[in-house]
């Protein structure tokens, strides 16, 4: 059995910070990729940012320049700094890995539950 489990999230005003973490725990062989989702009320989950096992980022144009992806490969633990947030920032973030569970699986995508992020202005 694999978790994601977020936290972090919370209120804050525009123009602030904050930091979100995912940890994978569980049956875990390998983790390749881990990115982190939004959904925001009333629209589609939408990418943020990714990061590969060994490091490379992507992020989304809405977010380049403001956002940072990291990871603890030690740790399992994928992080979402966030700086100068908008209130168009305002959704639920979401956690996403890729994850082999032995070796004799294939890659499976898991999500976490989610953690809220209010940005007022």
């Amino acid at each position: 059995q694999v978790q994601l489990v977020e936290s972090g999230g919370g209120l804050v005003q525009a123009g602030g910070s904050l930091r979100l973490s995912c940890a994978a725990s569980g049956s875990i062989f390998s983790l390749n990729t881990m990115a982190w989702y939004r959904q925001a009320p009333g629209e589609q989950r939408e990418w943020v940012a990714s990061i590969s096992d060994d490091g490379d980022t992507n992020y989304a144009d809405s977010v380049k320049g403001r956002f940072t992806i990291s990871r603890d490969n030690d740790k399992n633990t994928v992080y979402l700094e966030m700086n100068s947030l908008k209130p168009e920032d305002t959704a639920v973030y979401y956690c996403n890995a890729l994850i082999q569970v032995n070796f004799f699986s294939s890659f499976r995508n898991y999500w976490g539950q989610g953690t809220h992020v209010v940005v007022s202005s």
